[in-house]
């Protein structure tokens, strides 16, 4: 039987609630997620489609003392300017760029931080550091095949299964980019081989109820940016 501060948060009804209702929070409860659950979201994200279905990804989750560490060590490097990423990392100059910004801007005006607090912007990046709080995080690696493409697209659908997964289950993860640009330290601590590169790790746990941030509403760009229609009558 769950304790109470593991009950389960109520979980989304359909398969298109759960896919437009997720979030990233940046903010967690420590309450560890029931195994049961955790098995289940990982059963759920195996089940993603793959390149001939090669699978390339390998998953560790830590939690506990190994989270600890692994927090404690990554805040060391980035605090010490060891970055080690495995992929290149750049928006690029035009909208790519422009979103990210926005992003950026919109996040910070829901923390009330300024342009110029460089003090407190660097405790926002540190958070990442911290798993936002979040009792568990799993890091994706993938084995270097080819040029990398296909590779990481078919990691990126199993994390997607994943986080769709946790949030039809009552709970939520946040997919964190900066994990990957302390790839080496990742390793060391996880005990992972070289040739396995790092792109990103999910935080997830229960989302914290009070947090500012929950009122952060980023929004899509419309249909007509993104998708062209060759014969194909949606609207």
């Amino acid at each position: 039987m769950l304790s109470d501060s593991q009950t389960l948060p109520h979980p989304a009804s359909s398969i298109s609630d759960v896919i437009r209702t997720r979030r990233s929070p940046r903010e967690f409860l420590p309450d560890p997620v029931p195994v049961e659950v955790i098995r289940g979201v990982l059963e759920d994200a195996q089940s993603a489609p793959s390149h001939s279905n090669t699978q390339p990804w390998l998953v560790h989750v830590a939690s506990g003392a190994t989270r600890d560490e692994l927090s404690a060590e990554l805040l060391a490097a980035h605090d010490e300017e060891r970055r080690t990423p495995d992929f290149t990392d750049t928006y690029g100059d035009g909208v790519h760029l422009a979103r990210s910004q926005h992003h950026g801007a919109a996040l910070y005006g829901v923390l009330g931080i300024a342009r110029s607090d460089h003090e407190r912007r660097n405790e926002v990046v540190r958070d990442n550091l911290r798993f936002y709080g979040a009792p568990h995080v799993a890091f994706l690696f993938v084995p270097r095949l080819g040029d990398g493409v296909r590779a990481a697209s078919d990691v990126g659908m199993y994390a997607q299964n994943f986080l769709l997964s946790l949030h039809g289950r009552g709970f939520q993860g946040i997919p964190q980019a900066v994990h990957g640009l302390y790839a080496d330290t990742a390793r060391e601590v996880l005990g992972v081989p070289d040739e396995l590169k790092l792109l990103f790790g999910i935080a997830f746990g229960t989302a914290a109820p009070e947090s500012p941030v929950r009122s952060l509403e980023i929004g899509r760009v419309p249909l007509e940016e993104s998708v062209v229609l060759h014969d194909t009558p949606v609207w």
